[in-house]
C-alpha cells in the first residue's frame, strides 16, 4: 500500500502547493484530467482568449458607429480554437511532464474516491498519506430535462473545441457562462439562443446590472426568458421542445446551468470530511475539514467558484501543511468577480438587492459611460458604474461596473476597500487621468 507525506488531489491550484520546502517529502497528486485544473483546460484561459478575438470580430461588425467600413465575416474557427489549445494543450501536457521528473513527487492519473481515513482508492490501488489536500473542482451541472441524457449536447468542459463553427448554437441557462459563451459564438459568426428560465440574466448581480445585461442581449440575439425545456430530441440536429408551446432547433446546444462541486464524486463522507446542505466540503477559517490532517480548497469548497479565491487559498494550505499553528486565516470580506460577456462586467460587495434586503443604510451613485469623455470617444451607450456607500462611515459597500473593461477598472475600487479607504479619500486622495476610462470612477464616488 503507498504511502505518502503529502497526498493533492486535483492538478489545478492544487498544484501549486508544491514548493522548496516539500522537497524532503513524499509527495503525490491525483489528476485524472490535464494538468492545469478547469481554469487552465477548459474554463478562465481559453474562454477568455475566445472572447477577445469575439471583441474583435464585433467590433469590425460595428464600426460604422465611428464612420469606420469596416465588416467581419464568420470566423476561420479551426484557425481560431486551434490557437488557443495549440498552446494551452502544450502547457498541461508540460506541467504533467515536470511534476512526473521529480524523485520526490508521485503521478496518479486516476479519480480518487475515499475509502477511509486519510485513505483513496486510486485506480484500484488503496492510497494513504499522512496529510491530504482535496483540490477537485467542480462539474458541470445537467437538469433533469427528458431526452437530455440521450443526446449529444456540450458543456463549458468541450463547448470551446467543437469541430465546426456552430450555424446555430442553443444555450440553456442564464449565467455567467452562458453569457460568455454567446458572446463567443455571436461574435464569430453563430447564431444564438438563450433559454433562460428566469425574467432576467444573471442571477445574483445587482438589479441594474441584471436589467441592463438583459436588455443589451436581448437586443443583440434571441433571448427566451421565462422559459424551460420541456423535452430535447436530436437526429440531424438538436429539436427542443419549449414550456410556452413553441419549439426550437439547432445544430449545437450548449448546457451552461450551473456547476456542483465534486465532493460527492470522492465520496469524502467515508474519510469523515463532512458536506453542508449544497454539497461542497465544511472547512474552517483555516481550510481544514472535519477530517483530521485533511485540507480543502477552491470549487469543491467555496461556492464562489473562482480561481482567484482558489489560489489565494492554496496559498494559505501551503502554509498550514509547513506550519499548523500559522495564524493565516481565510479572508472572504473583499472579492471581486467578473463576467466576460459583451458588456463585460465587474463586481465587488454587496448589491443593493443585499442592502435592501439587509435592511442597512446606504448612499448609491450611478455614472454612465456616455458621460464621460472617453465613454464620448467610444460611442458607449450602455456602460455605467454604480456605486454603494455606509453613509455614517463613508466607507464603500458595493461597486458594479458594466462596459468596456469593466473588470479592469472594478479593481481600483478593490484596492481602495481592501486598504479601507473612505469613499471621499478614493474619490479626492489621488489625481485621475484626464481623460482616461477610470474618470467613471472619479465621478461616481464624487456623486457619493
Amino acid at each position: 500500500m503507498p504511502h505518502h507525506d503529502l497526498l493533492i488531489l486535483g492538478g489545478g491550484s492544487g498544484n501549486t502547493i508544491i514548493g522548496p520546502e516539500h522537497d524532503d517529502w513524499d509527495v503525490a497528486i491525483a489528476e485524472p484530467w490535464d494538468f492545469g485544473g478547469t481554469c487552465m483546460n477548459r474554463g478562465c484561459i481559453p474562454s477568455k482568449m475566445l472572447v477577445h478575438a469575439a471583441d474583435v470580430s464585433l467590433a469590425a461588425r460595428t464600426g460604422g458607429r465611428l464612420g469606420l467600413r469596416t465588416t467581419a465575416e464568420p470566423a476561420d474557427w479551426p484557425a481560431v480554437r486551434d490557437r488557443i489549445f495549440g498552446r494551452i494543450d502544450a502547457i498541461a501536457a508540460g506541467g504533467l511532464a515536470y511534476r512526473e521528473s521529480l524523485d520526490n513527487v508521485t503521478v496518479y492519473r486516476h479519480h480518487a474516491r475515499f475509502t477511509g481515513e486519510r485513505t483513496v482508492d486510486l485506480g484500484g490501488e488503496a492510497v494513504t498519506a499522512d496529510r491530504i489536500v482535496l483540490a477537485i473542482g467542480a462539474r458541470s451541472a445537467v437538469p433533469p430535462i427528458p431526452g437530455l441524457d440521450a443526446v449529444p449536447y456540450r458543456t463549458s468542459d468541450d463547448v470551446m473545441r467543437v469541430d465546426d463553427l456552430p450555424e446555430h448554437l442553443v444555450i440553456l441557462g442564464g449565467g455567467f457562462i452562458a453569457l460568455e459563451m454567446a458572446h463567443v459564438f455571436d461574435g464569430l459568426g453563430s447564431r444564438v439562443t438563450i433559454v433562460h428560465r428566469g425574467d432576467r440574466v444573471l442571477r445574483g448581480a445587482d438589479g441594474d446590472v441584471r436589467r441592463r445585461l438583459t436588455e443589451t442581449y436581448a437586443e443583440r440575439l434571441d433571448l427566451r426568458l421565462d422559459t424551460t425545456v420541456d423535452r430535447v430530441d436530436h437526429d440531424d440536429g438538436f429539436h427542443l421542445a419549449l414550456s410556452d408551446g413553441s419549439t426550437l432547433d439547432g445544430d449545437q446546444l450548449l448546457v451552461a446551468t450551473g456547476r456542483i462541486p465534486n465532493g460527492d464524486r470522492a465520496e469524502v463522507g467515508a474519510g469523515g470530511i463532512d458536506l453542508d446542505d449544497r454539497g461542497y466540503v465544511v472547512t474552517d477559517d483555516r481550510l481544514r475539514t472535519t477530517a483530521e490532517g485533511v485540507w480543502a480548497l477552491g470549487d469543491v469548497t467555496n461556492p464562489v467558484q473562482l480561481k482567484h479565491t482558489a489560489n489565494d487559498e492554496a496559498r494559505i494550505v501551503a502554509r498550514q501543511l509547513v506550519d499548523p499553528d500559522d495564524p493565516t486565516t481565510v479572508d472572504r470580506r473583499v472579492v471581486p468577480h467578473a463576467v466576460f460577456g459583451h458588456p463585460q462586467v465587474g463586481s465587488v460587495g454587496a448589491t443593493e438587492d443585499d442592502l435592501v434586503a439587509a435592511g442597512r443604510d446606504y448612499v448609491v451613485a450611478t455614472r454612465d459611460y456616455a458621460a464621460t469623455a472617453y465613454g464620448w470617444a467610444m460611442e458607449d451607450t450602455t456602460g455605467f458604474a454604480k456605486v454603494l456607500a455606509d453613509p455614517e462611515s463613508r466607507l464603500l459597500l458595493g461597486a458594479h461596473v458594466v462596459g468596456p473593461q469593466a473588470p479592469t477598472l472594478v479593481q481600483q475600487l478593490v484596492q481602495g476597500m481592501a486598504a479601507g479607504l473612505t469613499v471621499d479619500e478614493m474619490a479626492t486622495g489621488q489625481l485621475w487621468i484626464h481623460p482616461a476610462m477610470p474618470e467613471l470612477l472619479e465621478q461616481a464616488l464624487l456623486e457619493l
